[in-house]
């Protein structure tokens, strides 16, 4: 009896701790089902998020790479004396003031400027192609209109052209750049082709000899903003805009930023009054961008009466959009500094400042140069700001300094994509878009490579 009893036991207890193996096993291989779903999704999310970006560069690219080709003309030009009939070049004689040298050279110049100098270009164009049935007006329509500048200032510089013949390369216009690149369907009527039949003739007879061929347009990266020439139109005053203003960001928005998250992290009281300042720096960091364009154009313009659209003021107002990104992260790296560190600086008769100072932010500096890196990124790239306090106006100059009129690099951009040659400034505003994106990657690179360089000296 004894020993039915314990074998119906042992049956039992046999059976029981098999169930419990087998829902042990059960619940591990869900477990392990789980994580591996959760690290497939994982892995699905980074490829989608990389694919979206690989399209989105992909896309840029491809778009703004045709527009670094620019068709250019390489014509024999002949600087004819029949055409150019100016005196002789000015020449300092003895006993004459500088002021009466100066007054001649204006006088002279003058001159070279009133020739025609569009003649010299037709007759450049017809010595490629002489057989060509179109007109001046048509010819002219394939190079860009300030060609005729380009041999008004080879003549200043140089006189002895006169009478001589030099090889010149000539910006082809848009039109003719456009056509030839294919951006223009050429099955259109006339009535909708940007050039007339003699002119789309007369440019595919020159790109068939070679006269038309494509070289790298350096004109976007050296040259400012044209509507006259809209080939030879570049972002270079758009550049130094955007350098000037993010200079006055980092000079202004890092200091003023770190200096007040330390303060509120290390020193300040835990009272209602800092409370509120917390409260509304992490509102200041929600608001639209715009609300910041508003309040620059109220309080930098109107009443501190500072120029318009100067970078100046665009540094300015892209500083109180960056602080409250730095303040709040520079707080961040602050409070991930071990509470043992503090104590052990004022354990070892530190004072506070010292404690800070020397043995806080130093560790920190990896995080303050992060959040001032984003934040600086993330002015670079503001369009609606700049565009309330008048940094979207025509400025065909290099600004000289923070105080003088000039555009930035996303408001080019934006000023770029609403030309009405659409076949011809698409390109151009992806190429636009891919300077400003190698200069925002160019910034980040130089952070990454500082704070690697802190993070193995701390």
């Amino acid at each position: 009896m004894a020993q039915s009893f314990q074998n119906l036991t042992g049956s039992t207890t046999d059976s029981s701790s098999e169930e419990r193996l087998k829902l042990i096993r059960n619940g591990l291989s869900a477990r392990h089902a789980r994580e591996k779903r959760f690290k497939a999704y994982g892995i699905a999310a980074i490829a989608l998020a990389l694919g979206f970006v690989a399209m989105l560069f992909g896309n840029i690219i491809s778009k703004g790479l045709p527009a670094f080709m620019q068709a250019t003309a390489s014509l024999d030009v002949f600087y004819d004396p029949e055409i150019i009939k100016v005196d002789p070049k000015p020449e300092i004689q003895a006993g004459q003031s500088p002021a009466d040298f100066n007054r001649a050279m204006l006088d002279w110049q003058r001159s070279v400027t009133m020739v025609n100098w569009n003649r010299v270009v037709e007759a450049a164009v017809r010595g490629a192609a002489p057989d060509t049935q179109a007109d001046t007006r048509q010819i002219l329509s394939l190079i860009e209109t300030n060609a005729r500048f380009t041999l008004r200032d080879n003549f200043v510089a140089n006189p002895e052209l006169l009478g001589q013949t030099v090889k010149i390369d000539l910006t082809a216009s848009a039109n003719a750049d456009n056509w030839l690149k294919g951006n223009i369907d050429r099955s259109l009527p006339d009535a909708q082709q940007q050039l007339s039949a003699p002119a789309r003739q007369l440019a595919d007879q020159l790109k068939e000899d070679g006269v038309i061929r494509y070289t790298f347009a350096s004109q976007i990266l050296t040259n400012v903003d044209s509507r006259s020439a809209p080939a030879s139109a570049g972002l270079a005053g758009a550049f130094m805009g955007s350098l000037y203003m993010m200079l006055v960001v980092i000079l202004l928005a890092v200091p003023i930023g770190v200096a007040s998250a330390v303060y509120l992290e290390e020193f300040a009281p835990k009272n209602k009054l800092t409370d509120l300042i917390e409260v509304n720096i992490n509102n200041l960091a929600a608001v639209p961008s715009i609300v910041f364009g508003l309040l620059g154009a109220a309080v930098f313009i109107n009443y501190f009466r500072l120029p318009l659209s100067a970078p100046l003021v665009g540094g300015l107002v892209l500083t109180l959009m960056t602080l409250p990104t730095i303040i709040i992260a520079t707080r961040s790296a602050l409070r991930a500094v071990p509470p043992s560190l503090r104590a052990a600086a004022l354990g070892l008769g530190a004072s506070r400042t010292q404690m800070v100072f020397h043995h806080i932010l130093p560790i920190t500096y990896p995080g303050i140069l992060t959040a001032t890196i984003i934040g600086v990124a993330q002015a670079l790239g503001e369009t609606a700001p700049l565009l309330l306090i008048g940094m979207n106006a025509f400025v065909a100059a290099v600004p000289g300094s923070p105080l003088e009129q000039s555009t930035a690099l996303p408001v080019q951009i934006y000023l770029w994509q609403g030309n009405e040659n659409r076949n011809f400034f698409e390109a151009r505003t992806s190429a636009a878009i891919m300077v400003l994106l190698s200069l925002m990657i160019l910034l980040n690179a130089i952070a990454i490579y500082l704070r690697t360089k802190l993070e193995r000296r701390t």
